[in-house]
């Protein structure tokens, strides 16, 4: 019974590793996306969605693994040395998702700062942008000021 409990955590982690090697694509697309001059938002945003649900999978697999690995914890704990080959092999896959999920998130750290550096440019270019729309509309209420002035003076000197 226990063979096939641990036979499922093992299935598990390989699951996992396949769905960090996914969202691992999915940030490296973004990365390439968020270098690009123009950034295609749309894109942007499929991407996004396609690693949430990548994430929402690794967080199912991690519920299921823990809920699974609860059952059988005392067991393992009391017959360490009838499933030694079994636990070496979850261990070393316990290694491999942690590796991967820590390059994971330093892609995303990486990914986070090229995301800020994109909306501070886009603020700065929607405020060139008021500034300059902003001067023109001044520049348009002196030059139509100016044009009613020349009349009160035309008036004034009849």
């Amino acid at each position: 019974m226990i063979e096939n409990y641990l036979e499922i955590l093992e299935e598990s982690l390989k699951k996992k590793i396949v769905v960090l090697d996914e969202i691992e694509d999915y940030t490296t697309k973004q990365e390439s996306l968020l270098r690009q001059e123009n950034v295609s938002m749309e894109e942007l945003d499929a991407n996004m969605e396609q690693k949430d649900e990548l994430i929402q999978k690794l967080t199912d697999l991690d519920e299921g693994f823990e809920t699974l690995y609860e059952r059988v914890k005392e067991q393992l704990s009391a017959n360490r040395d009838a499933y030694k080959d079994q636990i070496k092999r979850l261990q070393a896959l316990i290694t491999k998702v942690t590796e991967k999920s820590v390059s994971v998130q330093a892609k995303e750290s990486r990914n986070k700062k090229l995301v800020e550096d994109y909306f501070t440019r886009k603020k700065s270019e929607i405020r060139q942008g008021r500034q300059a729309s902003k001067t023109v509309l001044n520049y348009y209420k002196s030059m139509s000021d100016s044009s009613a002035i020349s009349s009160q003076i035309m008036d004034q000197k009849k």
